[in-house]
């Protein structure tokens, strides 16, 4: 017993001390040990206290339970269970708990206000349920009567779709029967009642694991795939949201605590697998519309491979490709022009092939790639048949659609013998769609140098016979392309030009010219796009495509419209023209060794340079590029690729580099538009759209930038930029747009510190670097009023309120600006910063003088705020000290002088410090 106490009295004074871990950990050690009832329950209601401080409410109520187990009239016991019990929103048993706390004691104030509280909240809540209540049954009624305008019919289930988001709604709908209606709304047939129905199941399945359950059993799988196979767009993905919910709900999205409740809920893993393999039946079904195809691999895309490499479970992915690789091939291996093919729309292969790139990606050894390229080869080897060509023209858009996926897989096949002898034969063929299956796979072949090459020797002449003979538009847009492709393999080396000089821009011109014909359909226009993502490597086509600004409007309207297989190669057009494309720093000294010994020097193109390339971005972001980027990035996530993600940030930064043209970018949404972009996708993706941020940050009214509560998002990306792994700009640039948002609001700067940017900003405080300390003070100035902050500048063994001091004391006007800022506010905050302030550095009197004798009217009148804050602080000997030295007769000079509009704030300050002298005793009024 003795230990038992020991370990109690230990975990007391972590618990006192804030060291909530180790108090539960000792507290847990006495349970052990202790055998007497009531120290037990003691202990127990002090860890209870720990759990509450941690927010594990659940186990802090069943701590909390055990000590009233032992004594039911133990008041803290109850009360803290009254605590916990309201956190897990069992409020009428947390009232209950409170009352018999009244009860015991009727005069404690905490308890009464908290039974006042309480009440109103269940009285409130239950309001909301019958009113609930009578809404949905509202609802029903004018669904189920057989005689009621149409209307109204539709208003009502609409009506549904907004109750279900709520939970409460939710329940009611499903308790009072709502899910043998909705199937009858989903056969009814229309439209407007099948969407209805199906988003406001959506609603009921958001967050329930329980429900999502029992409504799948109810509706089964089966309907719900029938309903997303119907060539509807928008039913379509509204039961693809509706799968996701439910996929949600079943794996990771149902936050509640069941309890006991718990083992109520049946395992969900057989019904992940049914939904699995239904998805895969749909892929490869010829009665599934090409929009239900589409939204059945976003789902797959979404939910199989791992989100996280850092997870160790990679089951799906494997077991996806036993079961459903091949299904996936065959949908990139469709050819809309012939005969008895699946219903495709015109991103279905695309789609198809992220999802294959995502599968591959996900692997995790050797043995499982080399499965995957097996299948794949097994696949496209049972398709060749010299006797059918419709065959072999699948297995080659196979390739083509494994090329735009997962590259080395598609690369390995092309390499096989008698593959691309084949694509050769198909372009030699008479038939206009063999001609046009092989010219795309010699394009997306020929997407390494390497190959291109191999190409260029076996291809040119092919692609240049075909563009001049043929009089289909389709199939010569498709081999002008090649050509561009192969004619920019140099990249923006303009010594590597592979066709005669000319000939890039006139291939470019023709591309011009067919994406300004509306006349032609947006496939083909978009490969006019295609071409110019290949060819804008060239300097003299960049500067060409953008004084030419009908082509790049129809480039920007081509990318706002629903055809969004166009979003990669639009983003390689515009990071081409602005030369945001990753450059590799070459050294004078290396290129000097590369010339004596005979070796290639890439060689910058004169229109490649800083002015022209400036010029271009005043062109585009004048044609509208910032509003065609802002759709762009609200694409579908499965058609914007991690990589184009990282395209369009690089654009993002590019255009803002300008601090004029900032406000460009945030009229047309181009702030807003960086959010997503800095949050998901690869490393360096989202650290170029977290340096656009900041730049706009910086300079720009967060509330014009960032509306609403979109301006709370911004924080984190500005935040990561601090780290010191980032380059010296990106501190700087992160820090002035950390400025700007806490100069904003109170809730901003809570943002800021809770996202723990204060150490980060601190440490930029004692950089050698003359900006970055600067900005990282002037970000430190408008913090300082946040009541976090002062906490930390109050607590003892640290130097924070020493630096600030000594920063005063620095030869910069800025800086002693945003320093002396800065301390007036925290010394006009807190008394007992006067007094801290003397105790860090002992030449705190010397500096403050200097502060109030500066030219700067600025850094004065902040030095006379800070004295006048000295003397309003209680402290006598401090007040006795300031007006014995040489500051009583600075504010004597300073505050007979006359008025003066530039000075008049010092002015104005040393004679208030001269009342204060006079009301203090320290100062004698004359008198005659």
């Amino acid at each position: 017993m003795a230990e038992a106490n020991q370990l109690k009295d230990e975990g007391n004074a972590y618990f006192q001390s804030g060291e909530i871990d180790k108090a539960i950990e000792s507290y847990t050690q006495a349970i052990k040990l202790c055998k007497d009832k009531k120290v037990l329950a003691i202990i127990y209601r002090n860890r209870s206290a720990c759990y509450l401080k941690k927010e594990n409410y659940t186990t802090a109520a069943s701590d909390a339970s055990r000590a009233i187990d032992v004594d039911a009239g133990d008041i803290k016991a109850l009360y803290r269970r009254c605590q916990a019990l309201e956190k897990l929103g069992k409020l009428d048993m947390a009232f209950k708990d409170v009352q018999r706390c009244a009860t015991i004691e009727p005069k404690n104030k905490t308890f009464l206000d908290t039974l006042r509280r309480l009440g109103a909240e269940i009285q409130a809540k239950l309001k909301t349920t019958f009113s609930t209540d009578s809404r949905v049954q509202n609802m029903f009624d004018i669904l189920m009567a057989e005689e009621m305008e149409k209307d109204k019919i539709e208003k009502a289930a609409n009506n549904l779709i907004v109750l279900a988001r709520e939970d409460a709604g939710a329940e009611r709908i499903f308790q009072n029967n709502g899910v043998p209606l909705l199937m009858n709304m989903i056969d009814s047939g229309k439209p407007a009642m099948m969407l209805a129905s199906v988003r406001t199941l959506s609603g009921m399945c958001t967050g329930h694991k329980a429900r999502t359950m029992a409504i799948i059993q109810m509706i089964s799988i089966e309907k719900l795939c029938s309903v997303m196979a119907i060539d509807n767009e928008e039913l379509a993905l509204a039961t693809c949201n509706l799968f996701q919910c439910i996929n949600d709900s079943l794996t990771c999205g149902d936050k509640r605590i069941y309890g006991k409740e718990e083992a109520m809920v049946l395992d969900s893993n057989k019904d992940l697998k049914t939904i699995l393999m239904s998805l895969l039946e749909m892929v490869a079904s010829k009665k599934v519309s090409g929009l239900g195809r589409d939204q059945a691999l976003n789902l797959l895309t979404k939910n199989v491979p791992r989100k996280d490499k850092k997870e160790l479970d990679h089951t799906k992915t494997l077991f996806l490709i036993d079961h459903g690789l091949k299904k996936i091939l065959k949908v990139c291996g469709q050819i809309p022009d012939l005969p008895d093919q699946l219903p495709m729309t015109d991103n279905s292969q695309l789609i198809a092939s992220v999802l294959l790139t995502k599968m591959y990606d996900d692997l995790k050894c050797d043995p499982e790639r080399d499965n995957f390229r097996d299948v794949c080869d097994e696949y496209i080897k049972s398709k060749f048949d010299p006797k059918d060509m419709d065959r072999n023209i699948h297995a080659i858009n196979v390739i083509s659609g494994l090329l735009q996926g997962p590259f080395e897989v598609g690369n390995a096949l092309v390499g096989r013998q008698g593959v691309m002898e084949m694509m050769v034969a198909l372009c030699a063929s008479e038939r206009e769609v063999d001609q046009l299956v092989a010219v795309e796979a010699l394009i997306h072949a020929a997407s390494k140098c390497s190959r291109a090459s191999f190409i260029i020797t076996n291809g040119v002449s092919l692609l240049k016979e075909m563009y001049k003979k043929t009089k289909n538009e389709r199939i010569k847009i498709r081999a002008l392309v090649g050509l561009c492709k192969l004619g920019s393999a140099g990249g923006d080396d303009y010594s590597m030009r592979q066709f005669a000089e000319g000939s890039t821009e006139k291939l470019a011109k023709q591309c011009r010219k067919w994406l300004v014909n509306p006349q032609l359909d947006t496939r083909t226009r978009k490969w006019a796009i295609e071409g110019l993502a290949y060819l804008t490597n060239d300097a003299d086509v960049k500067d060409d495509f953008v004084e030419d600004e009908p082509a790049m409007k129809a480039m920007f309207e081509l990318a706002k419209s629903k055809d969004k297989t166009v979003l990669y190669a639009v983003a390689c057009t515009l990071v081409n023209c602005t030369n945001s494309y990753e450059k590799k720093d070459i050294l004078p000294e290396l290129v000097q060794l590369a010339k004596f010994s005979k070796q290639h020097v890439p060689e910058q193109h004169p229109k490649d340079k800083k002015d022209f390339i400036e010029k271009r971005i005043k062109r585009m972001l004048k044609a509208g590029v910032t509003s065609a980027l802002t759709v762009m990035v609200k694409a579908d996530s499965s058609v914007l690729t991690d990589q184009t993600k990282e395209l369009l940030s690089r654009i993002f930064l590019a255009l803002s580099q300008d601090v004029k043209d900032r406000g460009t970018i945030v009229a047309h949404g181009g702030g807003k538009a960086l959010i997503p972009l800095a949050l998901e996708g690869t490393n360096p993706g989202r650290v170029k759209a977290c340096h656009a941020l900041a730049k706009i940050a910086s300079v720009s009214n967060p509330e014009i930038a960032f509306p609403g509560e979109r301006v709370y998002e911004v924080v984190r990306p500005l935040v990561s930029l601090l780290s010191t792994d980032r380059d010296g700009m990106e501190n700087y640039e992160a820090l002035k747009g950390l400025t700007n948002l806490a100069g904003f609001s109170e809730k901003l700067r809570v943002k800021i510190v809770k996202e723990n940017a204060l150490p980060e900003i601190e440490n930029y405080m004692f950089e050698d670097h003359e900006q970055i300390r600067r900005a990282a003070t002037e970000c430190m100035c408008n913090l300082v009023s946040c009541k976090e902050v002062q906490e930390r500048y109050l607590q003892d063994g640290n130097d924070k309120m020493k630096l600030l001091v000594l920063l005063c004391g620095e030869d910069d006007d800025i800086l002693q600006i945003a320093a002396a800022g800065a301390l007036a506010m925290l010394t006009a905050a807190k008394k007992k910063f006067c007094t801290k302030m003397t105790v860090v550095s002992t030449q705190w009197l010397e500096i403050v003088q200097r502060l109030c004798l500066h030219d700067n009217p600025q850094v004065q009148h902040r030095g006379l705020v800070i004295v006048f804050n000295m003397l309003n602080s209680d402290d006598s000997e401090l007040a006795k000290k300031l007006m014995e030295c040489e500051i009583m007769e600075i504010l004597s000079v300073i505050g007979k002088a006359e008025d003066n509009p530039k000075r008049q704030d010092s002015i104005d300050v040393a004679r208030m410090c001269l009342v204060k002298g006079m009301d203090l005793g320290f100062i004698k009024p004359f008198t005659s």
